[in-house]
């Protein structure tokens, strides 16, 4: 679809790339396995912040697809790199799991709720109406507002659960005040995840199964686009769009002979 370039590292999503409803994608395992053997540079990349990269490798490995630890970028490590290079050690009210709250603390962030810097909202199944009542007036008292990702809602088994977005969009209504998201689709995610494996745009790919988020953050950091049909957007979807994947596979298989 476009001119092809000459890739040496990969940027790619997990859900509806790799694995589908704790299912492994045929051909994900092999194509993870021939980047190790030659040695190329990749980072998965997920918008979750819940988890640790150290849970999503066991999660992966319980698949059958081999992922180290080093190997996995979240919106939560991107959100803490971020704050990192905006306010070195400062101080966050947290509405988010290990994931985030782990990245904060190992980016040298003290957690609080005693005048913060900033309120910092991730992925969570533990909200309560008292946190989200501290969050509405540390926000009104002029902390910062940070998201993770704007994702609304997230699949599970047992259908669609509200997420990050959906309880950011609360906050907004309550205070008037919208956060910056840090995940997928801005770029500045992809940015980070470039400068973690020292790549260079102009010779890394995105794989993704999504054209809002993956597809356009990657055009938008300056990446390859590669859109796979194993996740959430069919090919009639991605036509529709105002713009366009640098190339439409069917799953990440049909990228294995790209690494011969």
């Amino acid at each position: 679809m476009t001119r092809r370039r000459e890739i040496q590292s990969y940027l790619m999503d997990m859900d509806g790339v790799l694995v589908r409803e704790e299912h492994a994608i045929p051909g994900a395992d092999a194509f993870i396995a021939r980047l190790r053997e030659r040695g190329t540079p990749f980072l998965v990349l997920t918008n979750n912040s819940i988890y640790t990269p150290r849970d999503l490798s066991a999660r992966l490995r319980a698949v059958g697809i081999d992922i180290g630890e080093e190997n996995l970028w979240t919106s939560a490590l991107a959100t803490a790199r971020f704050l990192d290079d905006q306010r070195p050690g400062g101080t966050a009210f947290v509405l988010g799991e290990a994931g985030l709250i782990t990245a904060l603390h190992q980016a040298g962030y003290t957690m609080t709720d005693n005048n913060p810097e900033y309120v910092v909202l991730g992925e969570t199944r533990t909200l309560s109406f008292e946190r989200l009542t501290l969050a509405t007036r540390l926000i009104h008292a002029g902390a910062r507002f940070i998201a993770t990702n704007p994702d609304t809602s997230g699949p599970t088994n047992r259908g669609p659960i509200p997420a990050t977005g959906s309880v950011a969009a609360l906050l907004t209504a309550a205070t008037g005040v919208r956060p910056y998201y840090v995940g997928k689709p801005n770029p500045l995610m992809m940015r980070s995840a470039l400068n973690a494996i020292h790549a260079h745009s102009e010779t890394t790919a995105m794989i993704g199964d999504r054209m809002d988020t993956d597809v356009v953050s990657g055009m938008e950091a300056g990446l390859e686009t590669i859109l796979v049909l194993t996740g959430l957007t069919t090919r009639e979807a991605a036509e529709r769009e105002p713009y366009r994947a640098s190339r439409v596979v069917d799953s990440i298989a049909d990228l294995l002979p790209d690494l011969d």
